[in-house]
């Protein structure tokens, strides 16, 4: 049982882990993204 228990906490924290990876990733490539959209808006309002 105490295996059991160690493995599935395990399991648990490397889900945690790589799911705020893909968090952070993701939120980083939005702003990116975000950030390159009202650039290119204002240039053309600028025009």
């Amino acid at each position: 049982m105490d295996e059991a228990l160690r493995i599935i906490l395990i399991i648990i924290v490397s889900v945690s882990i790589f799911g705020l990876l893909v968090f952070v990733f993701v939120k980083n490539y939005i702003k990116g993204k975000l950030e390159y959209y009202l650039k290119e808006k204002k240039k053309t309002k600028l025009k």
